[in-house]
């Protein structure tokens, strides 16, 4: 018998709102002029990490007047829990990364496991450098040597966040703001 997730309402009713969606369009607006700069006009492939990535992704790709080519991948640590575990492969990507820019986008730069695997899987496939977009990143001192955002949006407290495409037990992805548990 498995148990059913905890309610979205109880964790909003017990959570803090830390950006809105308002700032947060904003400042997605403001990465995209920043990757515009760094991608010079290059033609890079954007990588989403899906699942979490999907609301970002959309509004930054549309704030990039810089041409692209669209891909995604699809690995986890969290399979719907609150803390990670091993990292699982769901999809690859298809694109050719061989001798290309990747803009790698996520939705959170937390301890970076996931980040680091699909950062350096990309490297493997003679991706000729790989910046890394993510719309937060949390303060902490937990982040996996050698990895970090290129292009970050907001700062997050060490506290378990959702909504804006990060998920309370797979649920709250679509709120349209950062939550934290109190």
């Amino acid at each position: 018998m498995t148990t059913p997730n905890p309610s979205l309402a109880d964790a909003l009713a017990h959570a803090d709102v830390l950006f809105e969606r308002a700032e947060l369009e904003s400042v997605i607006a403001d990465l995209g002029r920043q990757i515009d700069a760094a991608l010079d006009g290059e033609r890079a492939v954007f990588l989403t990490v899906m699942n979490g990535a999907l609301m970002f992704a959309g509004q930054l790709a549309l704030s990039i007047r810089t041409d692209l080519e669209f891909d995604y991948v699809h690995a986890t640590r969290y399979r719907g829990a609150t803390s990670g575990s091993e990292l699982h492969w769901l999809r690859e990507p298809a694109a050719e990364l061989r001798g290309r820019t990747v803009l790698l986008v996520d939705d959170i730069l937390d301890e970076g496991h996931t980040l680091k695997a699909v950062r350096d899987d990309c490297l493997r496939r003679g991706a000729r450098r790989v910046l890394i977009a993510s719309l937060c990143s949390k303060r902490h001192d937990r982040v996996v040597e050698g990895i970090a955002s290129d292009f970050n949006g907001v700062e997050l407290p060490d506290r378990y966040v959702f909504g804006y495409g990060m998920d309370y037990h797979e649920q709250g992805r679509n709120l349209p703001a950062i939550y934290a548990l109190r």
